[in-house]
Order: structure tokens, then sequence, then C-alpha cells
């Protein structure tokens, strides 16, 4: 039980701090409400499914042969989700009352599909917090689940986080500065990410 709370906090660290995921999340929370944001959230939570699989498939193998393959999918994930900062950072008008569509499910998942930091913690977990039992692909599943349960709790509080500052920001003037300062943040955090 000690290794499973072990990998749990571990999880929880790595993708509860601030990166591309979660301040989209807590973008589109603060500016659609976690009722519209909830196709993105799925979203989001989708392409981690993938992320885990593909990482759990031998990634790491695959990007430390070919550098190359590594490179484009940074280049390719930071422009996608600098689209997703413009999304957040362009919606009009006040919190409670928006003119534009919220980000939907593909949004969510194609961004945690190409992002660089998803990748990076699942590395990180798989190569150092690997559950361990009798057999391996056991061991790949139960580390797999936990880590997806902690990922549905983080990116839920993410989300409901940023709904909750939508009483703060219900001015239109208020509520630009808050997408603003979201969207400035996910492209720092894509810019971190792709450097690092």
């Amino acid at each position: 039980m000690e290794v499973v709370l072990s990998l749990a906090l571990t999880t929880a660290l790595l993708l509860g701090s601030p990166g591309p995921a979660p301040l989209a999340l807590a973008g589109v929370g603060a500016s659609f409400g976690f009722r519209q944001g909830s196709g993105f959230l799925a979203g989001i939570l989708g392409g981690l499914l993938v992320v885990i699989a593909i990482v759990a498939a031998g990634l790491g193998t695959l990007f430390n042969a070919y550098p190359t393959i590594k490179i484009v999918c940074q280049l390719a994930a930071a422009g996608y989700l600098c689209f997703v900062a413009y999304r957040i950072a362009t919606a009009q008008g006040g919190i409670t009352s928006q003119t534009g569509q919220p980000p939907v499910f593909k949004d969510g998942f194609i961004l945690n599909l190409i992002n660089p930091k998803a990748y990076a913690a699942f590395l990180a977990i798989f190569a150092n917090n690997m559950l361990q039992t009798h057999s391996p692909l056991l061991n790949l599943l139960l580390t797999a689940t936990v880590c997806f349960l902690v990922a549905v709790i983080v990116d839920t509080l993410w989300m409901a986080a940023g709904a909750k500052l939508r009483v703060f920001f219900a001015k239109p003037k208020q509520a630009k500065r808050l997408r603003l300062v979201f969207a400035l943040a996910l492209v720092v955090s894509v810019m971190v990410a792709v450097v690092g």
C-alpha cells in the first residue's frame, strides 16, 4: 500500500503542477464554466489514456533511437498548445456572457496527445515508480490505472478551480484579463516544456 501511495503522490505532483493541460483546464473552467468545459476535460483524460499507453509501449526507446522524432513532436505540440491559448485569450464578453465556443473533446484530446509534459511525466513514472507484481503486464496495468485515477482527480480539481474564479471576473474587462493571464501562462509553460 505504501508503494501505491508513493506512486499516487508522484503522479499528483507531476500532473498537478502547472503545465499545458492544468492551465488550459483552469482557463477553460474560468472562461466557460465547469459544465461547458466538461467535454474538454473528457478529451484531456482521453488523450492522457493514449499517452499512458504509448509510454507503456516503449516511447522512450523510440525517442532515444530517433531524437529527430522527439523534436518534431515537441514543435507540433508547442504549436497546437499555442492555438489552444489563443482560443482562451480571444473569447469575447464577460465570463458569464461568453460569445464563442468553448474548447471541446477533440481539443482536449489533441492537447494531451501532444503535450510534452504528459510524456515526460509518464516516462519518469514508468521508469522510477512502477508497481511490482509477479507479471510485467500486470505491473504496467496497475501502474497505469493508479496514474489515470489520480489524473482524473487532479484534472477535475484544476477545472473546478478555474470555474470558481468565474465569479471574480464577471465583467468583460476583468474576464479578458483573466483569459489573457491563463493564455500567457499556458504559452510560457509550453515554452518551458519544449526548452526543458
